[in-house]
């Protein structure tokens, strides 16, 4: 396939991706108690569709530093495949939460009843999270194929996620900032990376293709 095909795709599957995350993130705080069906029905299905379209996103990475070398293209499929496991488990922690409100015979908070997702949405998450943004850091350093503050920023994220690894030592409460599923572990941090990868995408798709 040709090499700006690759990036207009990779480009608008991460535009279009965001963009749905970031409708889907509000839909969360909607309710101080717990949420009709409707809408952990609705958030879920806008984030796990947001969430495939991002699987486009992360494999095309790879593809736009392998013409920098072949070093490029391993340092590209470490953060592809960081940020795929990331969205697995995003994924796995959706259904989750979906399956508990479809099963319980009133409405349920699964922010705070599903307890499987603490550590699937808090420090695993984090740690994937790190890695995928070093390793792109890395690559796009390296090979140039996009402008510098790219690289900037992904390491500084990578540093935010890092710091809300120890969060599994703060409880569970989702009004506390720094809880295991609290809003800045959860809400905050990863709404940051949404927002990068937005702006990432804008990038790809202004960026003139690299040619060796």
């Amino acid at each position: 396939m040709d090499s700006t095909v690759i990036r207009r795709t990779t480009g608008t599957a991460g535009l279009v991706a965001t963009l749905l995350m970031l409708v889907e993130l509000p839909l969360y705080f909607m309710y101080s108690g717990a949420p009709p069906d409707w809408n952990i029905f609705t958030r879920s299905i806008v984030g796990l569709t947001g969430n495939t379209l991002l699987v486009v996103f992360m494999v095309g990475l790879p593809q736009l530093l392998k013409p920098a070398g072949p070093q490029y293209g391993w340092i590209g499929s470490i953060s592809a495949t960081a940020g795929l496991m990331w969205l697995t488990v995003s994924s796995v922690s959706t259904s989750l939460e979906v399956g508990a409100a479809i099963a319980a015979p009133e409405p349920i908070d699964p922010t705070i009843a599903v307890t499987g997702t603490y550590v699937l949405y808090g420090a695993l998450s984090k740690l994937l999270m790190a890695l995928f943004l070093v390793a792109f850091g890395v690559g796009v350093a390296g090979a140039g194929v996009l402008p510098r503050w790219t690289a900037l920023t992904a390491f500084g994220l990578a540093v935010i996620q890092v710091a809300f690894v120890p969060s599994v030592f703060a409880g569970n409460a989702p009004a506390n900032f720094y809880a295991a599923n609290g809003w800045g572990t959860t809400a905050s941090a990863s709404g940051l990376v949404i927002v990068w990868i937005l702006a990432i995408s804008i990038a790809v798709l202004r960026t003139p293709t690299r040619t060796t």
